[in-house]
């Protein structure tokens, strides 16, 4: 019995831990390409399935940028940030390729293998749920789900899930979402009309 019980709990530990790949990075912020100014080879396609956009890095930190908060939990409690982020709303984006309607879906990978979806609610800043710094429950201010492309004032390190990275941001220092939705290294995000 007492074997089993043992079996289980390390079952449970590798499935948390392979759940909390999607969020988990390292807590540095700088990154020595980035810091010499060599520009940053990778592109993101933008699509809705009929219309698509390539866009470089160079094309995407050209585009009007959001500025605010990003703190997330990993599922197994390990919290990264608080940072100041900049990056460009997802709704930007879908503009590119025909816009977002009510019913739509987003889903977002990366080349590892990484998928996450968003549903509209999502993507109008609502339906997350938010902790506070000691990782209770509260209400939840203005969130805006963001592709990220600056920590702290400098490129996201590969390490961290850069050049690229989802972010459930907000206005609201101090505010942590789950880690789940800040998909690392983005490089496609659909846009699945309803």
């Amino acid at each position: 019995m007492k074997r089993s019980f043992v079996r289980i709990l390390a079952i449970f530990a590798l499935i948390c831990a392979a759940a909390a790949c999607g969020c988990t990075g390292t807590t540095e912020t700088t990154d020595p390409a980035a810091s010499a100014g060599d520009e940053i080879a990778w592109n993101l396609t933008v699509t809705d399935g009929t219309q698509e956009k390539v866009l470089s890095f160079a094309e995407i930190k050209a585009l009007p940028a959001w500025e605010g908060y990003g703190y997330a939990v990993s599922t197994v409690g390990i919290k990264y940030g608080p940072y100041t982020v900049k990056g460009v709303p997802l709704t930007t984006l879908f503009d590119l390729v025909g816009g977002f309607e009510e019913g739509d879906q987003v889903g977002i990978s990366a080349p590892d293998g990484y998928y996450w979806v968003f549903d509209d609610e999502q993507m109008s800043g609502k339906g997350f749920v938010t902790f506070d710094e000691n990782l209770k429950e509260k209400p939840s201010p203005d969130l805006t789900p963001i592709l990220a492309y600056e920590f702290n004032g400098t490129a996201i390190p590969d390490g961290d899930g850069g050049p690229l990275r989802i972010v459930v941001a907000t206005d609201e220092p101090g505010t942590i979402t789950e880690g789940s939705a800040w998909v690392k290294w983005v490089d496609r995000i659909e846009v699945k009309r309803s």
